[in-house]
């Protein structure tokens, strides 16, 4: 988190490579988000581990130190596995940020004013339209599609600005949402900054999702496989080995010496 808040936390973290997931129920984690948002003043930024993330967070400095400034939620079956291995326990919710941040915006009962960021515009729009069927006692405000150049950003940041947001949606796709997040999102910006993926293209009906019982079963990975194979492949074929192999090598050797400590 960028900044320190008055809350405590309900249920303690648990480690995952080095780095501390939190683990709430539902219940927990939607009566806190609710809680920050209160917030007279501070900021939380909030992103969602999985097996892929925690994949690319192994290999690139930049978005494991983005990451470690960042309030993490469990996302899938993957990072379960590793929780059970590594700490004896698996976490007491999957916190996927598909299904996260329709619920805290249902679970929000006062009107907030709401930033989106990222995807393609026509996806921008789409998606905040039907959030705004969702939602509609709060105010979506489409900031910018994700086509904008992330090293010279300071006409979006002053749009932030003068927008006056409780909460910020970033739909960059990881790492790069992360880390410009943490470089460039400050407290003046929203309250709660989340990084939420490819949540657009779920929420405008471009993207669609697998069908209740596969959700149910932690199988919707297989489901998106199948739908886009050659975008996929890589994260799931060649992914999930690269994971568990992270698994078993800090299960019996401890972290590598670059992450200890």
């Amino acid at each position: 988190m960028n900044s320190p808040t008055a809350l405590q936390l309900p249920a303690p973290r648990m480690p995952l490579f080095g780095m501390p997931i939190y683990d709430l129920t539902w219940d927990s984690a939607l009566s806190f988000v609710n809680e920050l948002v209160a917030l007279p003043i501070g900021q939380t930024h909030m992103a969602f581990i999985n097996a892929n993330n925690a994949n690319v967070m192994m290999t690139d400095p930049d978005y494991r130190l983005a990451l470690s400034r960042t309030l993490l939620l469990p996302d899938g079956i993957g990072v379960d596995i590793a929780s059970r291995v590594l700490n004896g326990e698996k976490f007491l919710a999957n916190l996927n940020g598909t299904d996260f941040v329709p619920a805290m915006l249902t679970y929000m009962e006062g009107p907030r004013r709401i930033g989106l960021i990222g995807g393609k515009p026509d996806v921008l729009k789409a998606a905040a339209e039907n959030f705004r069927r969702h939602a509609p006692w709060h105010e979506f405000i489409e900031i910018s599609d994700g086509f904008f150049d992330k090293a010279d950003c300071a006409k979006i940041l002053q749009d932030l600005e003068q927008a006056r947001l409780d909460i910020l949606l970033v739909a960059m796709g990881t790492p790069l949402q992360e880390i410009w997040i943490d470089r460039n999102i400050r407290p003046e910006h929203a309250r709660l900054v989340l990084g939420v993926g490819a949540l657009f293209d779920f929420i405008s009906g471009r993207v669609p999702r697998a069908p209740g019982w596969m959700r149910r079963v932690r199988c919707e990975w297989v489901y998106r496989l199948w739908r886009e194979p050659q975008r996929l492949w890589y994260r799931y074929v060649i992914g999930i080995p690269v994971f568990l192999a992270h698994v078993v090598r800090f299960k019996v050797l401890g972290p590598p010496a670059a992450l200890d400590g």
